[in-house]
């Protein structure tokens, strides 16, 4: 790592504090709107926010992205697991400066998302979506599904234009 990369190192539990707090706030963010979805629009026809383009409809999704693999919230548990096992070492492992802080930002949303839908499943054996593009007719989805696909564009675009194979040296030590 270079001496710039090097510079700016932040306090590693300072770090920690704020991903968890930030990821607590994603997380709280997701369950609340999904919380007034259950609460509004359960058992209507739905909210037209934009006639032909936007809507909020109560959906109980029991399978994962476009209704795949109905019913096996054991399967999407394991992998969440998994996924935040992957999350935490990479966090643990990753140079606490700012170089790395876009990373650490990604892994956030990433963490936030993948929570948020997390405890539904294990709570109600199924996720609450409730935002529907009409106008494309895309899969109805959630606050937190927002976040898990905003934080992979944002970390496949770092891995593109941003960092390289070596800065990923870390892994290593």
């Amino acid at each position: 790592m270079t001496e710039e990369k090097k510079k700016n190192t932040y306090s590693p539990l300072v770090c920690s504090i704020l991903f968890c707090a930030g990821v607590l706030f994603l997380v709280l963010s997701d369950q609340f709107a999904k919380y007034l979805a259950s609460v509004y629009l359960k058992g209507t026809q739905g909210i037209v926010l934009i006639p032909g383009v936007l809507e909020l409809q109560y959906l109980e999704n029991r399978g994962m992205a476009f209704g795949m693999l109905q019913g096996k919230q054991a399967l999407f548990l394991i992998f969440c697991l998994l996924f935040f096992g992957i999350l935490i070492y990479f966090f643990w492992k990753i140079p606490k400066n700012r170089y790395y802080l876009p990373l650490i930002v990604i892994g956030a949303f990433l963490a936030g998302g993948a929570a948020g839908n997390f405890i539904d499943r294990l709570l109600y054996g199924y996720v609450v979506d409730f935002i529907y593009f009409v106008c494309i007719n895309f899969p109805v989805f959630n606050i937190a599904d927002i976040y898990v696909v905003c934080g992979g564009i944002a970390l496949a675009a770092a891995a593109v234009f941003r960092y390289q194979d070596q800065d990923f040296s870390f892994f290593g030590s």
